[in-house]
């Protein structure tokens, strides 16, 4: 009796001790998909430097490798995200940004789009209208 007493004592630390360590592989393993998911979200915001238009996640340059490898180092050591955007754009500009932040000195770059629409719209209807009287 007492024997199987401590066999059934024996078998449940052993269940125990299993799922621990299934829980702690789960638990490390979602932490690196969130880093990674992370990591991925941030470098599609992040413009290559080398490249034209592409985010740094869309191109296999060295630095965008570069950059990514930091962007997953910073995440690791508890950086948010906000901070990690700072730290990019103090050291490359605000040019690192795929979307650029509106600012009074990106004004123009901004809403120049829209003025040369505006008077390109109006004087080609003046054109059209001059040409028809």
């Amino acid at each position: 009796m007492l024997k199987s007493i401590n066999m059934i004592m024996l078998l449940f630390c052993l269940v125990l001790t299993m799922s621990q360590y299934t829980l702690l592989a789960e638990t490390s393993n979602s932490g690196e998909n969130f880093i990674i998911n992370k990591t991925r979200e941030i470098s599609q915001n992040i413009k290559c430097l080398v490249c034209q238009n592409q985010s740094i996640d869309e191109s296999n340059s060295e630095i965008a490798k570069d950059l990514k490898v930091l962007i997953k180092n910073k995440l690791k050591n508890g950086v948010s995200d906000d901070e990690i955007y700072n730290f990019l754009r103090d050291r490359y500009g605000d040019s690192i940004l795929l979307k650029p932040p509106l600012k009074t000195n990106t004004i123009l770059l901004w809403f120049l789009p829209f003025i040369i629409l505006v008077f390109g719209s109006f004087f080609v209807i003046r054109f059209f209208k001059s040409n028809y009287k």
